[in-house]
């Protein structure tokens, strides 16, 4: 279940995130720099009113995985789920309600236009307002689907409605109107048959119960106290990853922000190709704890950091090393690719840090403990508010992308002993020796040396070449570095080379 969950992710994911970037010059040229910056600014108000949920998403993947370990009965489970719906849908409501009212105001006192007219900036945002709505409730769906791990037939839903999401708007702004009005308005009829879609998938595969499910405080208090500890992760996580965004879209110009837009989704890609591990080792570290099977559960933590740094330090390196070709390759503007690729570099080498981080997060929730992450996230944020202001007015954007990755950095170096001192006590060193620096140095030294020896001023298809040399030779290496992966992907191929063979050879 486990290689077909990370192989479904994968490719639906994959499918999403190419969905989702690779129509990103089209808007550029469409809707022109300072719109594409208010598209970047409704990615990041989706992400921000996830906290309104005050936990329950996170917390209901948790327990429909704890349910598939026998941890709830069918109408426990089923009363949870109802629950959570009632409130999130209430809240979804105040949410479109509050940014309508406030839509004036963010289009004239917050955002800095230079050519978009106040009314149209007010438009866009009320319409964003009910799309952010409505992918809120999305969100209580997608999480008891993962949580479940039916995950092939979650991504199946998934890349549907992305290609019909992304290539919808493309014939929007090219047929109907080329505005970021009519964009945000497409994303609202996509929203609205999402929900409908994944409401019904997730009740489709819950098991049948003796009545239906019913709101219960009593489901809510058995899960209030993780919940109230993923509020506070979620919370000072987003702080920790949108404060940047959420500043400098005060600091910069609308036009500026965009270029920081355009930097912060080419390196969020990282995450994307983070997410189906992450999403498919969760249910199976909460599955592993719940049988109480501990071996299991330590061979499967560094399966999963291993896949992390292969998958995202390969892609990683690759970026910040020929940053400025792909952005030109992409966007087919030299001076943009110029402009972006600075900030590029520095923005994926802090969201790889970050990202290494990840599986040993998960384990953290897995096993119930909130502490640790809420009180390192509290430091860090009292750092990298008042660093942000100091740095962007000196050094502009980069200033800010720096501070991301110097936070990181800390994360590493510092709340990593910090969890290993109460949990999985004796895998430390292994983790930063096996699971991180031998994959991660290897990929570095292979980038480097494909872009050394690179020749120089090259046509588009030897540019393009030379990238997808790199991205190979560097993931082998990393692959190579990996002990446990390796051995891994061997016996696969041997398997594969066994059923080819001849019995008679």
């Amino acid at each position: 279940m486990l290689k077909r969950n990370l192989i479904a992710n994968y490719l639906g994911q994959g499918w999403v995130a190419l969905m989702g970037l690779a129509f990103i010059p089209i808007y550029i040229h469409q809707l022109g720099m300072e719109a594409f910056g208010l598209i970047g600014l409704f990615g990041i108000l989706a992400v921000w009113l996830s906290l309104l949920d005050m936990g329950m998403t996170p917390t209901l993947s948790r327990e429909m995985a704890r349910f598939t370990g026998g941890g709830h009965t069918p109408e426990s489970i089923r009363d949870l789920l109802r629950s959570i719906e009632i409130i999130v849908i209430c809240l979804a409501i105040f949410i479109a309600g509050g940014i309508f009212l406030a839509s004036n105001w963010l289009a004239s006192s917050w955002l800095k236009a230079e050519n978009l007219p106040i009314p149209v900036v007010a438009q866009a945002f009320a319409i964003m307002g009910l799309v952010t709505a409505l992918r809120f409730v999305e969100g209580i769906y997608r999480s008891s689907i993962v949580g479940l791990q039916r995950q092939v037939l979650f991504n199946v839903v998934n890349s549907t409605m992305a290609t019909l999401r992304g290539l919808g708007a493309i014939g929007v702004l090219y047929w109907i109107s080329p505005t970021i009005q009519a964009f945000f308005l497409w994303q609202g009829l996509i929203s609205v048959a999402t929900l409908l879609l994944l409401s019904v998938t997730t009740y489709a595969c819950l098991p049948s119960a003796g009545r239906s499910g019913r709101f219960s405080m009593d489901a809510l208090r058995g899960v209030w106290r993780f919940s109230g500890g993923m509020l506070g992760i979620t919370l000072l996580a987003l702080l920790l990853t949108q404060v940047d965004k959420i500043l400098l879209s005060k600091m910069l110009t609308l036009s500026e922000y965009g270029n920081y837009t355009l930097a912060a989704i080419v390196s969020g890609g990282l995450y994307m190709l983070v997410s189906p591990i992450t999403q498919t080792w969760f249910p199976r570290f909460n599955q592993l704890h719940a049988e109480y099977n501990q071996e299991g559960l330590v061979r499967a933590y560094h399966q999963g950091a291993q896949l992390v740094s292969v998958i995202a330090g390969s892609a990683a390196l690759v970026l910040i090393v020929f940053s400025e070709d792909i952005l030109r390759l992409w966007t087919h503007d030299a001076e943009l690719a110029k402009r972006v690729a600075p900030l590029l570099s520095v923005l994926v080498l802090g969201n790889l840090l970050n990202t290494l981080m990840y599986i040993p997060s998960q384990m953290q929730l897995a096993l119930g403990w909130t502490g640790l992450a809420v009180r390192i996230n509290i430091v860090s944020l009292l750092i990298i508010i008042p660093a942000i202001l100091w740095a962007v007015p000196l050094f502009g954007a980069i200033g800010a992308a720096w501070i991301w990755v110097g936070l990181n950095v800390g994360y590493v170096l510092i709340g990593a002993p910090l969890m290993y001192r109460r949990i999985l006590t004796d895998e430390k060193w292994r983790w930063y020796l096996q699971d991180v620096c031998l994959p991660i140095f290897a990929g570095a030294l292979a980038a480097i040396t494909v872009k050394w020896l690179a020749p120089s001023n090259l046509s588009m298809i030897g540019q393009f070449s030379i990238i997808a040399l790199a991205a190979f030779l560097t993931l082998v290496a990393a692959i190579i570095a990996t002990p446990q992966l390796c051995k891994q992907i061997q016996n696969i191929l041997l398997a594969r080379a066994r059923l080819l063979l001849p019995h008679n050879f």
